[in-house]
């Protein structure tokens, strides 16, 4: 081995440190942009909690020393599971990667955390009362879906809007992923409640020829209705019909033999008429006659010649809900709204005609039939009545069976009409019903009243005023 001699020491001394310098100005920008060089520490794992972000990539080493060695490896993996629950967690951000050192590889980035799962859509509820929160049903966001005013949290649903982490309402009641309550829900007949056109892709139909098109056969149909169309529309099975916002049909939609079918979020106006034979003589602005597994939901119903909503000739499981129904004036003598059963004389219709009217309001210029019931078993609760041009509300008819609850009577006359056109075998039994300014009979008639068979939840009568006004109709 040479020996050194003191003037090469010193050479190298000062070659080495001014290599240092030189070395170091380098250095430090690549530190500024890069991370440490030199014997760095191991990055920190990049782990998230549930929900949480990931990690952060490891700090970098300190400074290099002599022959510092390769650059600090980035942080590992996020793995940021979401939480599970209502919405969506938020998924785990990228871990950083740590800073290479000199000649050193760059920290690999942390993989996104995975988002948490969707919340689960509110499940249908009892009733048709106002959740807390009180949707609907019921635009895209669940303003419909309807109680359809806004729903309690946790997303239950009293045909009203999701609550928190629900699925949204509109889509709820439009796509049926709740249903009706009632007797629409019953399993009966070959058919396993009111689901319409249940899952097929909508389509949007603006002339008469294309609605008289899509709403015939038996195919399944979500048809939505888009702007003004006129005429008389003879509505097939299994179809769903929904109003877009604004849309109004002028005419008579008529379901007749039809199985399985759904109207929603729809003003209807009727061809009105000039005379009680006109009207008497006219057609109704919606008819189910001879039908099962119907529900007519948030619609605005006026102006139909003979009647607003008639149901009729051994139609049965039929729900009528969230609807308003009026006249535009009082001139014409016949503002009949809703008969059930179309005669005295119609004894077939006995053990058919099923109905259940819940939240729906009676409003402006109604005289009568609100409803008028012959033969079946019908369920009306938690409805408004505040039409003062009434003669008359409830009529109670040949061998009908009628349970009333909840109801809301404001300014009417005679909210239950017993006597006038009922039977020996006639039943109508009321309870928790708010009368207020009300003249005339209220009388029940007879105890053998039927119990419902399905599931429901009748709101205190307090609650059903503001419900019913901010509710009723299209959303």
């Amino acid at each position: 081995m040479l020996s050194r001699s003191p003037f090469l020491t010193a050479w190298v001394g000062r070659l080495r440190r001014t290599t240092c310098l030189i070395v170091g100005i380098p250095t430090i920008l690549f530190l500024a942009c890069s991370g440490a060089v030199g014997e760095s520490g191991p990055g920190s794992d990049g782990r998230s909690g549930g929900g949480m972000s990931g990690g952060t990539g490891g700090p970098s080493g300190p400074s290099a020393g002599n022959g510092g060695s390769s650059a600090s490896t980035g942080g590992s993996t996020g793995n940021g599971n979401g939480s599970g629950g209502g919405g969506p967690s938020a998924g785990g951000a990228s871990a950083s990667g740590g800073a290479p050192g000199a000649g050193g590889a760059p920290g690999s980035g942390g993989a996104p955390g995975l988002g948490g799962a969707s919340g689960s859509g509110g499940a249908g509820g009892s009733g048709g009362a106002a959740g807390s929160g009180g949707r609907l049903d019921a635009g895209a966001d669940g303003t419909m879906v309807r109680v359809d005013a806004a729903a309690g949290s946790g997303g239950a649903r009293v045909d009203a809007s999701p609550g928190t982490g629900g699925a949204s309402g509109a889509d709820a009641a439009s796509n049926n992923t709740a249903g009706p309550i009632g007797w629409a829900s019953t399993n009966d007949l070959g058919q396993n409640g009111t689901t319409g056109g249940a899952d097929a892709a909508p389509m949007v139909v603006t002339t008469l020829a294309a609605l008289q098109s899509a709403a015939s056969g038996t195919a399944a149909r979500v048809i939505r209705i888009s702007g003004s169309i006129s005429g008389t529309v003879a509505v097939g099975s299994n179809k769903t019909i929904i109003g877009e916002a604004g849309a109004v049909f002028t005419g008579s939609l008529s379901l007749e033999n039809s199985v399985n079918v759904i109207v929603q979020n729809l003003t209807v106006v009727g061809l009105n008429c000039t005379d009680f034979a006109d009207c008497e003589s006219g057609a109704d602005a919606v008819t189910v006659n001879t039908a099962h597994h119907i529900w007519i939901d948030h619609c605005n119903i006026s102006n139909g010649s003979d009647g607003n909503l008639d149901v009729t000739d051994r139609s049965d499981y039929v729900t009528i809900s969230w609807n308003k129904f009026s006249y535009s004036n009082n001139t014409r003598i016949h503002r009949y709204s809703n008969i059930v059963g179309g005669s005295d004389t119609a004894t077939a219709d006995a053990g058919h005609l099923r109905l259940t009217f819940y939240n729906n309001w009676w409003a402006d210029n109604v005289d009568q039939r609100q409803p008028r019931v012959r033969f079946g078993q019908v369920h009306v609760f938690n409805n408004l009545y505040t039409s003062t041009a009434a003669s008359y509300c409830l009529g109670l008819g040949v061998e009908a069976n009628v349970l009333m609850e909840n109801n809301v009577f404001i300014g009417v006359r005679n909210p239950i009409n017993s006597t006038e056109f009922s039977n020996a075998a006639s039943v109508v039994v009321s309870r928790g019903n708010l009368y207020t300014n009300t003249s005339g009979t209220t009388a029940d008639k007879g105890t053998a009243v039927f119990t419902p068979p399905y599931a429901y939840s009748a709101v205190p009568a307090s609650a059903v005023e503001a419900a019913v006004r901010a509710g009723a109709g299209p959303h």
